[in-house]
């Protein structure tokens, strides 16, 4: 007898292949039979008439390092398809740790990643492990809606073995990457699923200070890449320099994008591994991603392992009252800021008030290098790419729509305009920022991104960024803008998008037991009315520990979803299964 039996669905395999209508049966948690019409007894049958069946996607890109501690829901991703995530990414992480020494990553974390430090303080039990196999220990031993891998963090390790000296970028001695090299190789043997780092000057952390492994020399780089040929596994994943932008105000990076590929290139080489890293069009270099994606296909063509990680939609800044705005650190704003959100609404409506905001400058932020402490002045700059937040989210909006024209036609100066616009209607408007990928006002690269046979598709960063950016919702986003409603440009078949997020991003990290509908997998499995599916309204949710806040979007369309051939959504509601387990390289 079967346990479960989809029936009559439009299946997308993801290995690329061409939708069929079809059943899948599952026992055990396995895929065991695929056929036209599965007769076979069961306990239980999906009707998945008129709608997709894909295998579950796999997120590359996360930041739920901490999360994993206090939460076993794991959204934003278990809500959007998602049923294996990895973390560990961009060099930060929370193991090894010092006993007693926390402070110095929760500080990396919060800088890098906007996760509020209250909520890791209090959410994660601190003294649970010291070593990176401890770390994996832990969340063995619990259970969630997905599957959790992880790889270790070269800022956590450098840290960790060099103290001071490693979080102020030293070089490193002979010593030192004896002792980080044998911490690393201990992580991979024990089930990591790779290396992670970050060579740019935009990460830093709360205090505005790089943080540990930006300016690695490249013997302590390239000292990571023989212990993943030594122990022959893993992804060296990386944040080039470069990566965002030339950051001149920061001071310049020291090394330029394209001295990073051809780093990256010789890890990959050296390591006989696979290395990933962020691809994006940046401001500074609106044309690098062409010449970035050439370079790869020369190398792989000669057998160098180079995945370009991209995006779904433009990497953008989001802004509200609930969230950050341009008027956060204004004087007479900072004096009513701790009112709650209605009080605070009332205030800001009041003439005096409006006025007196309006006036004001803004108050320097103790901490003026940090990432979170200057978003209010690049609001401020970046009102010819601002754009609201409709219902349903328009991502690739018309230059006419930006804020700038909007102000301008109304007769407004930026200011005032921002301000009507935040304390309107019940203040819980939205506007976002679009930045990265979006400087040709469309999508044709990121099309041409996604196209490319040598990328694959991450960047969600789910479980970071939780005021400012929330694109842990991009499997859904996927299908629905690239497959179903663009208008400006050609659409994406189903196929390759679910052959992108499940498959590729599977074999990529060695997960060769899930990623496709085929017998033998694991039963990984979404069902989902992609007429139906859509993005619902943007809300703010205190809902992290002490009392911490973050933006989530959530999702409808979705009938089932499967882990390991168990439950976890029916009809876009928590089943309550927790099959997740962590996985072990």
């Amino acid at each position: 007898m079967l346990d479960t039996v989809i029936k009559g669905g439009t299946i997308i395999d993801g290995l690329g292949g061409e939708p069929y209508i079809g059943d899948i049966g599952i026992k055990d948690g396995v895929i065991i039979e695929i056929g036209d019409n599965i007769s076979s007894v069961s306990n239980k049958t999906v009707n998945a008439d008129g709608a997709i069946v894909t295998p579950g996607f796999v997120d590359i890109h996360t930041h739920y390092d901490g999360q994993v501690s206090w939460d076993d829901k794991m959204d934003p991703s278990f809500s959007h398809g998602v049923t294996s995530v990895i973390m560990g990414n961009c060099g930060v992480g929370f193991a090894p740790v010092p006993p007693g020494g926390e402070r110095e990553l929760i500080e990396v974390m919060e800088g890098v990643e906007d996760i509020p430090g209250t909520a890791l303080y209090e959410g994660i039990p601190w003294g649970a492990w010291e070593t990176f196999p401890e770390y994996l220990d832990y969340i063995e031993s619990r259970e969630y809606t997905l599957d959790i891998g992880t790889q270790i963090a070269h800022g956590a390790v450098r840290n960790y073995v060099m103290d001071e000296r490693g979080r102020q970028n030293e070089p490193a001695t002979d010593d030192d990457l004896a002792k980080m090299s044998k911490i690393v190789g201990e992580a991979l043997e024990a089930g990591a699923l790779g290396f992670s780092t970050s060579r740019t000057i935009g990460h830093r952390d709360i205090k505005g200070q790089i943080i540990p492994g930006t300016h690695a020399a490249e013997n302590e780089i390239m000292a990571f890449a023989d212990v993943m040929k030594k122990v022959g596994k893993g992804v060296f994943e990386l944040i080039p320099a470069g990566a965002v932008g030339d950051l001149e105000m920061m001071g310049g990076e020291q090394t330029t994008y394209e001295e990073e590929v051809e780093l990256m290139a010789r890890v990959s080489r050296r390591a006989n591994c696979p290395v990933t890293f962020t691809l994006v069009q940046n401001v500074d270099y609106t044309l690098l991603w062409k010449k970035v994606l050439e370079t790869v296909e020369k190398y792989n063509s000669k057998g160098t392992r180079l995945h370009p990680q991209v995006a779904s939609r433009p990497i953008g800044v989001v802004t509200s009252l609930l969230s950050y705005h341009m008027f956060q650190r204004r004087e007479t704003y900072l004096k009513i800021a701790h009112l709650p959100f209605g009080e605070l609404l009332v205030e800001m409506r009041k003439p005096e008030v409006r006025a007196a905001i309006l006036s004001d400058k803004d108050v320097p932020h103790e901490y003026q290098g940090s990432m979170t402490a200057g978003v209010h002045m690049l609001l401020q700059a970046s009102f010819d790419r601002l754009y609201e937040m409709e219902n349903p989210v328009d991502y690739e909006p018309v230059r006419e729509k930006c804020f700038a024209n909007r102000a301008k036609a109304k007769g407004q100066n930026h200011d005032e305009f921002m301000y009507e616009f935040l304390t309107g209607g019940d203040g819980r408007r939205f506007a976002i920022v679009l930045g990265s990928n979006y400087y040709d006002d469309n999508h044709d690269c990121l099309y041409e991104m996604i196209m490319n046979q040598h990328t694959v598709t991450g960047l969600s960063d789910a479980g970071a960024h939780v005021n400012m950016i929330f694109d842990g919702v991009a499997a859904t986003y996927q299908m629905i803008h690239w497959s179903r409603d663009r208008q400006r440009g050609p659409l994406i078949p189903l196929k390759h998008l679910v052959h992108k997020q499940a498959y590729k991003n599977a074999n990529l990290y060695g997960l060769t037991d899930r990623g496709s509908l085929e017998i033998g997998k694991r039963a990984d499995i979404n069902v989902v009315d992609h007429d139906r599916l859509a993005l619902g309204p943007l809300d703010v949710f205190n809902d992290l520990p002490a009392g911490g806040n973050r933006i989530l979007q959530p999702s409808v369309g979705y009938i089932a979803t499967f882990v390991k051939g168990i439950q976890t959504r029916s009809h876009d509601e928590d089943t309550g299964a927790r099959p997740g387990r962590l996985i072990r390289g």
